[in-house]
């Protein structure tokens, strides 16, 4: 088969007189860059100098030759994917062909003010760290593919106010990697314990964080996708409606409401707010950990998180990556779907776990989707507002029972003068 024609092909060639050492500088140059000839590398050049005097803030772009793909093990492989046991920047950058990715399925460390096991980044400082991934999810991902990252939020340390990193992060991904923001998804955890206890339990100025975003983007304004793939169960009233039928009007809103309303398309389109209880404390992975006495990964999402998405998205066959893999949720979802896919993880010890999902039998997705949810309508319960005060000092100071019983549990711990003596 011919070669189709480039629109714009490169038949020009222009010389540039150098010493030899200043060959060698440029070749070196070249390749600390990751660039596999002297021709790119001056490319790279001109295009930074056009963006910086259009004025343009450009990201700084990652060195390939900092991650090079010796830094990547295979650790594990199933008919369908792989499990590699390194840095995934490795993979990102020297091992994946560009444009070669249909979805990045990812929940990274989030950026948490207070240290966690897994290596969670500062929230001040978690767009510098995410930047690299950032540049080597654009490098891999189609045109038609999507990147969606589930994070949670973060409080400022000693306050009962939000850090803004997880917006901070979707800006920059927005503004300097030319990602587009396709929809903002809300996972809703109704078994999430109340916190931050200090501000919902104690103090009480605060209700209970139990939502996490879930940022869906992509290359291009229109990657692939097609909700019939997840068509939730009608409800009892909408059944209802289909059974009786339903009279085409205006509705006060100004929505015309058509006499296809009442058509059984199979299902309802779900919404972006996903219900998901992560209450799984007993399963083989869990066993696994427990009876090998490997550390259980202190932060998967639920399976049913990654099969949404990857079912919406991708067709069987297609490449999921996951760049910061845990204990391999969704590689085992992407494997009972017949998608090829990849994680990486830099913890061996939850790699040793997430070996108990794919042996000696593949770990099946859940059948117990769970029982619906209903969220309670606001103030649902009366309350006599003169009972109630409110905290004129917003939360500032903890309740006075409360400083009043630690203090006494203080002076009850301090040592007596006599028993020092």
């Amino acid at each position: 088969m011919a070669r189709p024609k480039a629109e714009n092909p490169r038949t020009r060639v222009t010389n540039i007189r150098l010493t030899a050492e200043e060959r060698v500088a440029f070749e070196q140059a070249a390749d600390a860059a990751g660039y596999k000839s002297v021709s790119e590398y001056v490319r790279f050049l001109h295009e930074q100098f056009n963006a910086a005097s259009k004025g343009e803030d450009q990201p700084s772009s990652a060195n390939p030759a900092e991650y090079p793909a010796s830094h990547l093990r295979v650790f594990h492989r199933s008919h369908h994917g792989s499990i590699l046991w390194g840095d995934s920047r490795a993979w990102l950058f020297n091992k994946a062909k560009p444009s070669s990715v249909d979805l990045i399925m990812t929940s990274p460390p989030f950026g948490l003010v207070r240290k966690k096991s897994y290596g969670n980044e500062d929230a001040d400082r978690y767009c510098d760290w995410f930047r690299p991934f950032a540049e080597g999810f654009h490098r891999v991902l189609k045109d038609t593919g999507s990147l969606v990252i589930d994070i949670g939020g973060a409080w400022v340390p000693g306050q009962p106010t939000r850090s803004l990193y997880h917006f901070k992060l979707l800006v920059m991904l927005v503004e300097e990697y030319g990602f587009h923001l396709c929809q903002e998804h809300y996972w809703w955890n109704p078994s999430k314990l109340p916190t931050p206890a200090e501000w919902v339990n104690v103090r009480r100025v605060r209700v209970k964080d139990a939502v996490n975003t879930v940022w869906w983007l992509s290359k291009t304004p229109f990657p692939k996708a097609n909700n019939k793939r997840i068509l939730a169960p009608y409800s009892a009233s909408m059944k209802q409606l289909l059974k009786t039928g339903y009279k085409a009007k205006l509705r006060p809103s100004g929505h015309d409401i058509s006499d296809k309303f009442s058509r059984d398309n199979g299902g309802s389109v779900p919404p972006n707010l996903l219900a998901i209880a992560n209450t799984e404390s007993n399963g083989r992975y869990q066993d696994h950990c427990r009876a090998e006495n490997i550390a259980i990964h202190p932060a998967r999402f639920p399976a049913q998180l990654p099969e949404y998405f990857i079912r919406f998205l991708t067709d069987p066959g297609d490449l999921v990556f996951d760049p910061f893999g845990g204990s391999c949720v969704t590689g085992v979802v992407a494997e009972n779907l017949r998608r090829q896919w990849v994680c990486c993880e830099l913890s061996e010890e939850y790699l040793l776990g997430a070996k108990a999902r794919f042996e000696p039998t593949l770990q099946p997705l859940p059948q117990d989707r769970g029982m619906p949810y209903e969220i309670a309508a606001p103030c649902a319960r009366p309350v006599a507002e003169g009972d109630v005060p409110l905290f004129e000092d917003g939360g500032r100071q903890r309740p006075a029972a409360m400083r009043k019983k630690k203090e006494d549990e203080a002076h009850v711990q301090a040592p007596s003068a006599t028993a020092a003596e």
